[in-house]
């Protein structure tokens, strides 16, 4: 998503729409938990402040991350609303908090890729679940572990406190 400053001038006088889908499957490469990216579809306007060029977008798409108990693919949806400024690096009329703020172009193209990755990888949660409580894919059981429910866990007895609870039956 590359526009020259040229083609962008177009937004000082009417709106500058955009609406297009982009490729991110370098994502993965970037985070080892994501193991697909679908087509991330980005759409926004520009506004013209002076110097200070303004993106509202809105990123939509899915990305594909591992459950965090089963390992099985879990489909985390992408729906963000993000504003995003750019400035040329030899801005004036600009706030010193609007030039620490905004990002400075460099060269004559403004790239909103890079902002789009970033906002996309600080997104994913640090853990995702996978709808289903018992899924096929998951082992019931392994080395030293077991799934339970939460029906189970009330019924089972700590083997440590099993006879204890012989105690009060033997009082009868």
């Amino acid at each position: 998503m590359k526009w020259t400053l040229q083609q962008l001038q177009i937004a000082k006088h009417k709106p500058f729409i955009f609406d297009e889908t982009i490729d991110l499957s370098d994502l993965k490469e970037q985070n080892a938990e994501v193991r697909n990216v679908s087509p991330i579809r980005v759409q926004g306007e520009l506004t013209y402040s002076g110097q200070l060029l303004t993106f509202h977008m809105h990123i939509t798409g899915e990305l594909t991350l591992p459950c965090s108990r089963t390992l099985v693919d879990v489909l985390f949806p992408i729906d963000l609303q993000v504003t995003e400024q750019f400035r040329p690096e030899n801005a004036y009329h600009i706030s010193q908090e609007e030039k620490e703020e905004a990002i400075v172009i460099e060269g004559d193209t403004v790239d909103l890729t890079p902002a789009i990755k970033e906002y996309i990888l600080l997104e994913i949660p640090l853990q995702v679940y996978a709808e289903d409580q018992v899924n096929p894919e998951a082992p019931p059981s392994g080395n030293g572990w077991e799934i339970i429910t939460e029906e189970d866990q009330e019924k089972r007895i700590d083997p440590r406190l099993a006879d204890l609870a012989k105690f009060f039956d033997d009082k009868k």
